[in-house]
């Protein structure tokens, strides 16, 4: 099926404006086209469409031939991703279905083969005009308002133009600035689920559906005694996502006999909580992959940074751990700094400091004014995330050593 002629039955509107929760919808100054780019390129035009009578065998297949991800698939079949299908009737968005609803069917080891797709989509679905989507803030707010990963978007006759997921969003910003003054840390999830080697698949697809998470970490455990007590290790072996819960049921593989071990996706590539998010976008788009494994104190911590989280240096609340970086990037040059005379401070970097202290408090300011819901209108609120990211992106310039 194609995209033509396709209205979505329920639509949200994004107002100009910033809502009470801090989201805009109108689009930055050309100063700001290093944080946030022409957001129409992060619609994915090309979008899996099925009907309701479809059987549900047939859509997992459709979904899962879309996209291979594990070891157990043809090479050469990396065309093109889907993780999810909309579902039409009479030109009309009806539904939507996921990786993650089939995660959860493959969980309650449901029979699939007398459903349809009709039985088991999500509907009403959440949908956004393509008008109203101009800054990443709106798509951000919604993604967290609604707990989605996929968010189609329409035109004004509500015909459906693509599909926006973190993914998309992530391909096409420019993050440098932003990613490289934050660490993994931050952002990563501590709350990692994982399991053995000998695991069963089918056990991994409830574990997933009972925690609510998108993989499972697959580990040996070891015991490392150390001065003051014995630390229990965990050496990441491989992963097994979502994705790969879809191409097993597209096969049609007994995940009763299959363990962890046998699909696993492996070798890993491992971050440290003291990476950059800027390695970890990087390393993201180099293997292609929605989420890094996160390791540390010789295997006894484990975190996990996705798509999703790197997002999260965008929201404006996320700025005040950006001006913390900041204020110890400025005491360490204050620290660093040659003398010309005793305790005294080469002129350029007093100036430099006192610049970026200047423009610190200017962003401290702003984001503190927009708790003041009641005394600022729309537009009001609108201008003053605008100025704390001209003043957020002015101060890292500063720190970079370059002009704004």
């Amino acid at each position: 099926m194609t995209l033509d002629k396709a209205p979505s039955s329920t639509s949200i509107s994004v107002p100009d404006g910033v809502d009470s929760q801090g989201v805009e919808s109108a689009s930055f100054t050309d100063t700001l086209q290093t944080v946030t780019p022409m957001m129409t390129d992060a619609i994915e035009r090309q979008v899996l469409m099925v009907t309701p009578d479809w059987s549900l065998s047939r859509a997992i297949a459709a979904i899962g031939s879309a996209w291979s991800n594990c070891g157990l698939t043809a090479p050469g079949s990396h065309s093109r991703h889907a993780s999810c299908a909309l579902v039409i009737e009479d030109e009309k968005i009806v539904g939507i279905f996921t990786e993650r609803d089939i995660v959860r069917l493959t969980a309650d080891n449901v029979d699939l083969a007398p459903l349809t797709v009709a039985d088991v989509m999500t509907s009403p679905v959440k949908t956004l005009q393509q008008s109203a989507f101009q800054d990443i803030f709106a798509v951000l707010f919604l993604f967290r308002r609604y707990r989605i990963r996929h968010l189609p978007i329409v035109d004004e006759q509500n015909h459906p133009v693509g599909i926006v997921t973190p993914g998309s969003i992530r391909r096409v910003l420019r993050p440098a600035n932003l990613l490289k003054m934050r660490r993994v840390a931050d952002v990563m999830s501590s709350n990692v689920i994982h399991a053995s080697l000998s695991t069963p698949v089918i056990e991994l697809a409830r574990q997933m559906a009972a925690h609510r998470v998108s993989c499972i970490v697959i580990v040996e455990v070891e015991a490392h005694t150390t001065p003051n007590d014995e630390l229990q290790a965990f050496t990441p072996m491989g992963i097994v996502t979502e994705r790969d819960i879809v191409q097993f049921q597209a096969l049609e593989l007994d995940l009763q006999r299959l363990t962890a071990q046998d699909v696993m996706s492996t070798p890993l590539f491992l971050l440290e909580p003291t990476d950059s998010l800027w390695t970890a976008h990087q390393e993201m788009q180099s293997r292609r992959v929605r989420r890094l494994v996160v390791s540390w104190n010789w295997g006894s911590g484990l975190g996990i940074v996705t798509q999703t989280s790197l997002l999260r240096v965008f929201d404006p609340i996320e700025m005040y751990g950006i001006i913390e970086s900041m204020q110890q990037t400025l005491h360490q040059i204050g620290e660093g700094a040659p003398s010309t005379q005793a305790g005294e401070i080469p002129p350029s970097t007093d100036r430099m400091t006192d610049r970026v202290t200047d423009l610190m408090f200017d962003i401290e300011t702003k984001l503190l004014s927009l708790t003041d819901e009641a005394n600022h209108s729309a537009s009001e609120r609108q201008e003053l995330i605008h100025g704390a990211l001209r003043s957020l992106q002015a101060a890292q310039a500063a720190l970079g050593g370059t002009t704004p």
